[in-house]
């Protein structure tokens, strides 16, 4: 299709006319969307520092949807909290039972819609939490270091109650959120493996949690909040898997002078 009319943004529309990418027409509810991309330039990649502490380290949970290592512990339960979110979605899940069961024509549109109000609900809560984490880091000059929690549903036991709080939640989708916006920041990411960083103190490396929301090292004494510790943990394995990742990239050769070119000639080729 040629000579689609659209409306946009003014800034909208030099974009699109100063750059080049793809298109989709959707058609949704009786209404067509143009869905435009770009394509960008990305810009130079910052370089943390060359310790641990140059590693923004984020733990994502349940309880706290996201704690990273910059964060107050005393302010967790008012910004990071997910208690406001794990309420609002046992509302969304009693509402839809109910509806199921009415199950007429009426309830079925109605449960479509609020279907696509809870997803854009949940997305909107990742952009807040990614640009937040991603601002930060730029702000301090940090690296992102963030759990990969690929296959957590399979490999976590939980009680009823708790499944549908893990399952529900989209926390590839936060991550992925975080890895473009920090690669469109110049910020870069390491994606870490969370096995044992919620058990292991930061200090000492000694394993022992008392509760979910005390971590109490028995071999240091160290006590703290247990994502606080889950955080440091992670931006700790950020900084040494980006290290040796850096260690791995061959160096360019340094050219040689003239007088290194002449006298690293076989003598058969000498002249004088």
């Amino acid at each position: 299709m040629r000579n689609v009319g659209f409306v946009c943004a003014p800034w909208q529309r030099t974009m699109l006319a100063d750059r080049t990418g793809e298109s989709d027409l959707i058609f949704r509810d009786g209404c067509f969307y143009l869905h435009a991309t770009v394509d960008t330039d990305a810009p130079q990649q910052l370089v943390p520092a060359d310790d641990p502490t140059g590693w923004l380290g984020v733990d994502l949970g349940i309880v706290n949807l996201a704690v990273t290592t910059a964060d107050d512990p005393a302010e967790l339960d008012v910004r990071w909290s997910g208690g406001a979110v794990t309420a609002r979605r046992k509302k969304n899940g009693t509402i839809r039972s109910a509806l199921q069961k009415v199950g007429t024509r009426s309830a079925k549109r109605t449960l479509k819609k609020r279907r696509r109000k809870e997803t854009r609900y949940a997305t909107d809560i990742n952009h807040q939490l990614s640009k937040t984490i991603v601002a930060q880091a730029q702000r301090t000059g940090q690296g992102i270091a963030v759990e990969d929690l690929s296959g957590i549903r399979d490999r976590v036991r939980l009680a009823r109650r708790q499944r549908q709080q893990l399952h529900s939640w989209a926390y590839a989708q936060l991550r992925d959120q975080i890895t473009y916006k920090a690669h469109a920041a110049g910020v870069p990411v390491q994606v870490i493996n969370p096995r044992n960083t919620r058990k292991t103190c930061h200090h000492c490396d000694t394993a022992n949690r008392h509760s979910q929301a005390l971590f109490r090292c028995r071999g240091c004494g160290w006590t703290g909040h247990a994502d606080h510790n889950a955080a440091a943990n992670i931006a700790a394995l950020g900084h040494t898997n980006y290290r040796a990742a850096q260690s791995t990239v061959p160096k360019a050769a340094t050219p040689l002078t003239a007088s290194e070119n002449v006298s690293s000639k076989p003598a058969s080729f000498r002249t004088g």
